[in-house]
């Protein structure tokens, strides 16, 4: 029953292709705050607090009697930062790429909406990675429930479960990437759910960008670069991603001052990920504005506990739910749907 929920996950259309997202300037901007304002961290360690709250996002299965470590997980050298959240914007030099008119026109059309506002806007940069990991699903935001106030592990556990559809709320993005490598890089989406055909966005590309809904639909980024660095030497969870000092465009790896890895810029990938949250009409913009019918945590909770015991599983019942490893890794057992299984060759990690 649980694999069969993870064709559910289709977007609302099928994503669109669109080059020049941001301007030469727009670009030199966005990179220049980048540079001024690191290091960054880890994605898992901007995400994550434990080792079981990534494996309730990636439909992982963790073995029983086993406690996960970091070392277990795997750091994939890919680190994140924010530019704007809600609606405010946190670099004045970036308002126009943030409120960004072309945008929201575009995720309007593509949701067929009468309205949008800008949620969030961040940026992924990384030098030679493997494989972005198992085809995964962006963090679901529902009416009361959202990436401020929920850990984003719930958040994509309730979305797998499928049962809390009536609060979830409609998002798009426009991703764009920036990346001149010439070994992997590319993107890797199953807009047909996952046993369907992967459409792929191939690597070299320099302000190419899709609409899409990536909460509805399977996606990762493809290995990139030399095979040979993909894998940094001593990192750990505190890694960060920053200028070097001593290269005006090149980058590097730190641990507790410790350069791990020099990355020049043709070998630096930078994708920049702005999304909207959409509404249908007024009523619909209202339902969400005057919290008439919200969901809470709590009620994430019970219902998922609910729908365990339905189903047969025997567990207790924690005393503190949103921070107990042992019930964190029971749901993502429990509702682990599965996903794309058919991975393009040309995305793994031996790509050369």
């Amino acid at each position: 029953m649980l694999k069969e929920l993870a064709e559910n996950f289709r977007p609302v259309a099928p994503p669109q292709l669109i080059d020049d997202a941001y301007s030469a300037d727009q670009h030199a901007r966005l990179l220049k705050v980048v540079r001024d304002n690191g290091s960054w961290p880890l994605i898992m360690a901007e995400n994550f607090k434990t080792p079981e709250e990534v494996i309730a996002t990636v439909s992982g299965k963790i073995p029983e009697g086993v406690t996960l470590t970091w070392d277990m997980i795997g750091l994939n050298p890919v680190f994140r930062g924010y530019f704007a959240r809600g609606g405010t914007c946190f670099y004045p030099e970036l308002e126009d790429c943030y409120y960004n008119s072309r945008f929201l026109e575009l995720v309007r059309n593509y949701w067929g909406c009468q309205y949008a506002e800008p949620e969030t806007f961040l940026f992924n940069i990384q030098g030679p990675t493997p494989i972005g990991g198992p085809p995964h699903l962006d963090g679901t935001v529902f009416r009361g429930m959202t990436m401020e106030n929920t850990p984003l592990w719930l958040l994509l556990t309730m979305a797998k479960s499928c049962l809390f559809n009536e609060w979830r709320s409609k998002k798009g993005q426009v991703i764009a990437w920036y990346y001149k490598g010439r070994i992997g890089g590319g993107f890797n989406c199953w807009p047909d759910g996952p046993s369907g055909n992967p459409f792929q966005i191939q690597a070299p590309m320099w302000g190419r960008a899709v609409v899409v809904e990536n909460e509805m639909m399977f996606h990762h980024g493809q290995a990139a670069g030399p095979v040979g660095l993909r894998r940094p030497q001593g990192m750990d969870i505190t890694t960060t991603f920053g200028a070097d000092p001593d290269d005006t465009t090149g980058w590097q790896l730190e641990t507790f001052g410790k350069v791990n890895q020099k990355v020049p810029a043709q070998e630096m990938r930078f994708l920049v990920h702005w999304g909207a949250r959409l509404f249908k009409d007024m009523a619909d913009f209202r339902q969400t504005y005057d919290h008439s019918n919200d969901i809470s945590a709590d009620k994430a909770i019970n219902m998922l506990i609910d729908d365990m015991k339905k189903r047969g599983v025997a567990f207790e019942v924690p005393t503190d739910p949103l921070h107990d490893n042992a019930f964190v890794g029971l749901l993502s057992q429990v509702y682990d749907i599965g996903g794309p299984t058919n991975i393009p060759p040309d995305a793994i990690d031996e790509a050369a």
